[in-house]
């Protein structure tokens, strides 16, 4: 079938995109769900930072790429051997699918999981295939998804089924930016009750995770952004404290107020230097989590002397350390029953044709989920 989608031909062209143009809304042949995948209508999809980190070359991807990989949508169409989806049933994309048999899926890390990786990395499906053309050659897929389009074929592993009453353009930003903020503070720090939490970077995965500490009990949470503009949405999110990161003393405020530094900090802004500030406002015996994806080539220096003699822990979080099947819904239901007000974070609705401004609003940092509805 033919379908209109935004392909990235050219990573690193100047802003702004308005001009440059880096996406191009082309018609694209979309094939038909092959053994084990399934042909989803695109309802919203989530415009997040690490779409922006393959446009600007933050993030490395090969080119062709159909971009996009927080979506929901509706089943229209099941290949072969898809048994727990039908036409009609409400979804939302994860963009690492699980195989299911690999050693970290069967250990129920399923975003460490090795196929998906080796696909996601080439920009095939899970099983190598790939579903999208022009003119005869192949486009590829961004994470599996390629949900920045009116249609996408992805693997049945990386689609979770959801409560139809749940809005679509609320639930597409479970596919990252819940699934990323609110596990990173979750599953991955694993905050407890009474503790106190900084998180840097208050976007659509930050104010996620401050939404996460807020559920796991956290009596202090700290906001800390470049943009002093957010600050009232994370405080109405659940943060008890602001700071903003261009001030030269902001750790030696942060660590003053709150008695030595905070039992957990969790880095999603994506740069090494807001990583070197969460190390660094975090106390003795403390854990440090990063979900940001700086560029490969940034590296960051720890004293390792203070790592082991104040026992300090420095973790990775990847889709939040999240098993979505079981986290997906859990978080979806605290959605409903008001618990977890995701939706206060979407910013504005835009359309196909509009990409390439709503991606100049997203590095301008003014703006915190812009969801796409093809």
């Amino acid at each position: 079938m033919k379908i209109r989608a935004a392909v990235l031909y050219e990573m690193g062209l100047p802003r702004p995109y308005t001009e440059s143009q880096p996406l191009k809304i082309e018609e694209l042949e979309l094939d038909g769900p092959g053994t084990g995948e399934v042909l989803v209508r695109v309802a919203g999809a989530g415009l997040c930072h690490s779409d922006l980190s393959v446009i600007n070359g933050d993030r490395p991807r090969p080119t062709p790429m159909a971009l996009g990989h927080e979506a929901a949508g509706v089943v229209e169409e099941v290949g072969p051997e898809v048994h727990d989806l039908a036409p009609g049933d409400h979804v939302v994309m994860v963009f690492v699918p699980s195989c299911g048999h690999c050693r970290f899926c069967a250990e129920g890390r399923p975003a460490l999981c090795e196929p998906a990786a080796v696909a996601n990395t080439q920009g095939s499906l899970l099983s190598g295939a790939h579903r999208l053309h022009r003119n005869g050659k192949t486009i590829l897929h961004h994470l599996g998804v390629s949900c920045f389009a009116e249609r996408a074929v992805l693997s049945q592993r990386s689609l979770v089924k959801i409560d139809p009453s749940i809005p679509l353009e609320h639930a597409a930003l479970f596919g990252c930016a819940v699934l990323t903020g609110v596990g990173a503070a979750i599953n991955t720090a694993q905050v407890k009750p009474g503790t106190s939490v900084a998180v840097i970077g208050l976007g659509g995965v930050g104010l996620n995770a401050v939404m996460g500490s807020k559920i796991a009990g956290a009596a202090r949470i700290v906001g800390i952004d470049m943009l002093e503009d957010k600050f009232a949405l994370a405080e109405q999110l659940g943060a008890t404290d602001t700071f903003n990161a261009a001030d030269t003393k902001v750790a030696e405020e942060v660590r003053d107020a709150t008695g030595g530094g905070v039992d957990y900090a969790i880095e999603v802004a994506g740069s090494e230097k807001a990583l070197e500030l969460a190390y660094r406002i975090t106390r003795r015996g403390g854990v440090t989590v990063t979900a940001g994806l700086a560029h490969p080539s940034r590296q960051i220096s720890l004293q390792q002397a203070g790592l082991v003699a104040e026992e300090r822990t420095l973790k990775g979080s990847y889709v939040g350390s999240c098993v979505p099947r079981r986290d997906l819904p859990r978080y979806l239901d605290l959605f409903m029953r008001g618990v977890m007000p995701v939706d206060k974070v979407l910013s504005n609705t835009v359309q196909l044709d509009e990409l390439n401004e709503a991606f100049d609003r997203l590095a301008d940092g003014h703006v915190v989920r812009q969801v796409l509805e093809p």
